[in-house]
């Protein structure tokens, strides 16, 4: 029946469409038709994958073709060709900004033409035809616009030098791209630095041998008023969490997101419903995208996919939904080389003296004049993969000396399963076979996942790519600098390089080397309710805790954080009925209502102590107007909630303060620490900071929030409800501190979705908070945004009498 309706579902559209034909010419054929709805949500609807590949690249050009062509240029090495040298390119998603040049050198490092090879040859014919079809609608669209075609758009790239058509192996490289992005991309600054010791190469490896930067020789110019191109990323600020070192940066990735799935038992009717939540950039190409992607008796998905990726990534249908968060697990580990005395370009494995790969890279580099300069850069492989610099606080802790250096072994840069694994998911027919191909696929590179299906169980499993690390092989391989490392990034595996019995284990239910099989990964299936908010998988529900696994795949009875307490007492009183909403259980309201409430735990935590023993006959001085202001809050971070910038500077100056009266209790992990110490030292002076830090910035101490934070890329006139997840915000808005614009969201709640099934047919609500176009000139540059801010839901149109009733635009493509 489900394949039927999908058939309906072509057959209308189709039928409708030929009233608005475009024609090309290719070799190849291609017949599409993409109906928009409300908010610009396109539905392509095809009769085989490489139409619907067509399709959907056309309609994603249309609305962020400069954001996306700024991620092509710069995986393929020429942000310094395009925008010159001195420019910088920000990786929000990993904390990490790279000036162009090195950032060139970086991705014709990584994903070099036998990465894209692998990714490419691994495809199925059905990702291989969608992807080749996605580059050529994406095409066409570039070619009308050069012809004139859509006035007024796309004003960033429209006419610039670097506007151009792409080829299946830009595709393939984004794919490499998002798979090492919680790996290699984490290091990519260490990456490009690793040299060996200067003088210590021998005449005899000369060719492989560096400089960072050798004497540069001009070549034709680009054009005549070519000087340094701006990039719709090359002003970008630093991202949330940026750092000078990588560890730094693992503590506090900004990747984040919530995420439930609930059972039967979890509902007040019985029926199952999926929550989603990402929290991901909203500049730059790890934005989400709305689609809808149907092939009669193949695939009827709708859903959000990260950009250049031709599937949905988190989606629901009339058969399933299912979300993602980021986790806790590593996909990259360290290695430590014990190098050959006098030269340190080799290294010594179990007695045999092996090389290091020498890479020698060239790159073109925009002069001020508008020619070009070629430059060059060797960089190096050992066996496990790029050798890697790493320094803190501007002191090398793991450096390339002439008698040991460090590499890197990414475990996802082997993960060419990653587009299977969705295009696999995308036709799934139930529930049960979501599951079965999590485990038999393992492609998930970096994210939790939960599902469920009408009627069914709730799901979770960190089924994902990582390194195969047992607590017995760190035990017997983690050289002395290991124990600096974990002090850094507990649970990151430095091995021995020198033994090979040191090197990834294998499990037979693996896919691929030296990753864990799915039997060793963490996996729950209850009834009543799944959830994660980016903690580990240990406290999933707290009534199944789950534990013994591998350290790097998360910890065990550790403290949970602020959000992920929350999260879960949110789905524990709903389901007993003491959160003050009527009834016990879910329903799709309540859920919608729960998870948009902008609650914040410090404040039901510390509010009601602040105010009792500071403000109220503590003897302190100078904080009376703040305490005035913080007894209007109402412990929310809606737009109307007085005062919360107030609490949140508060709670961001508090640090890492010892002011808990109860330590962490693993007996009682959801509920400790708590009993906040407001008299406790420091306390008073971060009240004292905050309120300094409010005036600064030009606002009133009972501001409310809506007076202070704005959306940061469509509109500083859309007010934005949501807080910061340090502070126990569930609802997130990021930001880069209180400044005089004050906070202009630029990461935190992207895609919403809230999913449930009624009469056999699904009904998914939600949000694309910073809406489908990064264009000004789009009318979908905004619109959703707004929506968003007045917490208006919008249901996801996905039969044929939905999206017909939604329609806004109707466009049938052919090419022949």
């Amino acid at each position: 029946m489900k394949l039927l309706r999908a058939a309906a579902v072509v057959a209308t559209i189709l039928l409708i469409a030929a009233c608005s034909d475009r024609s090309g010419s290719s070799g190849a054929a291609y017949d599409v038709t993409v109906t928009r709805t409300t908010y610009g949500i396109p539905h392509v609807a095809a009769r085989d994958w490489g139409s619907l590949g067509y399709g959907y690249g056309y309609a994603f050009a249309e609305d962020n073709l400069c954001t996306m062509l700024d991620d092509f240029v710069t995986i393929r090495g020429q942000r310094a060709r395009w925008f010159g040298p001195d420019g910088s390119y920000d990786i929000p998603a990993a904390g990490v900004t790279m000036g162009n040049v090195d950032s060139d050198f970086f991705w014709r490092f990584t994903a070099d033409a036998a990465s894209v090879a692998r990714f490419r040859d691994a495809g199925t014919t059905e990702s291989r035809e969608t992807t080749r079809g996605w580059a050529e609608g994406w095409n066409r669209y570039v070619r009308e616009l050069r012809r004139g075609e859509h006035a007024g758009r796309h004003a960033a790239c429209a006419g610039a030098p670097w506007l151009s058509e792409i080829d299946e192996d830009d595709l393939y490289r984004r794919y490499v791209r998002l798979a090492v992005i919680a790996g290699s991309t984490a290091l990519a600054n260490e990456i490009v630095a690793a040299q060996p010791p200067t003088g210590g190469a021998p005449a005899t490896a000369a060719s492989g041998s560096a400089a960072a930067a050798s004497p540069v020789s001009p070549v034709s110019p680009v054009s005549p008023s070519s000087s340094a191109a701006a990039s719709p990323s090359s002003t970008a600020a630093a991202s949330p969490g940026a750092a000078d070192d990588p560890f730094t940066r693992l503590r506090n990735r900004p990747f984040g997101s919530n995420m439930y799935a609930i059972g039967l038992d979890g509902t007040a009717d019985g029926s199952s419903m999926v929550f989603g939540n990402p929290h991901f950039p909203w500049t730059g190409s790890e934005r989400l995208y709305v689609v809808h992607l149907t092939i009669p008796g193949e695939v009827d998905i709708e859903g959000a996919a990260l950009y250049g990726v031709p599937a949905v990534l988190i989606g629901f249908n009339d058969a399933l939904a299912w979300s993602h968060t980021v986790s806790t697990a590593y996909r990259f580990g360290l290695f430590q080389l014990a190098l050959n005395p006098g030269n340190p370009l080799q290294y010594v494995k179990d007695g045999e003296v092996r090389d290091l790969e020498a890479v020698p890279l060239e790159i073109e580099v925009l002069q001020p004049d508008g020619s070009l300069a070629k430059r060059t850069r060797t960089l190096y492989r050992s066996e496990y993969g790029p050798m890697v610099s790493i320094s803190v606080g501007g002191t090398p802790v793991l450096g390339w000396s002439e008698t040991t250096a460090f590499t890197m072994r990414d475990a996802n840069l082997a993960n060419t399963r990653i587009i299977e694994q969705y295009f696999r998911w995308n036709t799934a027919r139930s529930l049960d076979e979501l599951e079965a191909l999590h485990a038999s696929v393992l492609g998930t590179p970096w994210v939790n996942t939960v599902a469920s299906g009408p009627g069914g169980h709730a799901y979770y499993g960190d089924v994902t790519v990582v390194p195969n690390v047992t607590r017995d092989k760190s035990a017997a391989c983690t050289p002395p600098l290991g124990a600096l490392v974990a002090s850094f990034a507990p649970g990151l595996p430095l091995l021995d390089g020198s033994r090979a019995d040191c090197d990834w284990d294998s499990d037979a239910d693996a896919p691929a080397p030296g990753i864990f099989g799915p039997g060793n990964l963490p996996v729950l299936r209850r009834s009543d309710w799944v959830a994660n908010m980016n903690d580990s998988y240990w406290l999933t529900n707290p009534a199944e805790p789950v534990t013994g696994f591998a350290p790097v795949i998360g910890d065990e009875n550790a403290p949970r954080s602020l959000r992920t307490r929350l999260g879960i007492l949110q789905a524990q009183r709903r389901l007993d009925g003491t959160d003050g909403r009527p009834g016990r259980g879910f329903t799709l309201e309540s859920l919608k209502d729960v998870v948009l409430s902008s609650q914040v735990y410090s404040g039901e935590l510390a509010h009601g102590s602040v105010l009792a023993e500071l403000c109220s006959g503590s003897g302190e001085t100078g904080i009376s107007a703040a305490c005035d202001a913080l007894a209007r809050w109402d412990r929310t971070a809606n737009v109307d909630a007085i005062a919360y910038p107030l609490w949140q500077e508060f709670w961001r100056g508090l640090g890492s303060l010892a002011y808990w009266k109860t330590p962490f209790d693993v007996a009682d992990p959801v509920n400790t620490p708590r009993d906040f110490d407001a008299l406790a030292p420091g306390v008073a002076d971060s009240l004292r900071g905050a309120e300094q830090a409010v005036r600064d910035a030009g606002f009133a101490l009972d501001a409310p929030l809506g007076d202070v934070q704005r959306s940061g890329v469509n509109g500083d006139d859309i007010a934005l409800f949501g807080g910061r997840g340090s502070a126990g915000a569930f609802t997130i808005a990021e930001n880069f501190g209180l400044v005089r614009a004050g906070y202009p969201v630029v990461y935190g709640n992207s895609y919403i979705q809230a999913v449930t099934w009624e009469n056999g047919r699904v009904r998914a609500e939600g949000f694309l908070t910073y809406s489908q176009s990064t264009d000004p000139a789009s009318p979908h540059f905004a619109d959703f945004t707004r929506a968003y801010a007045r917490k208006d839901w919008h249901r996801f149109p996905f039969t044929a009498d939905e999206i017909a009733a939604a329609k806004e635009s109707e466009l049938r493509l052919t090419e022949r």
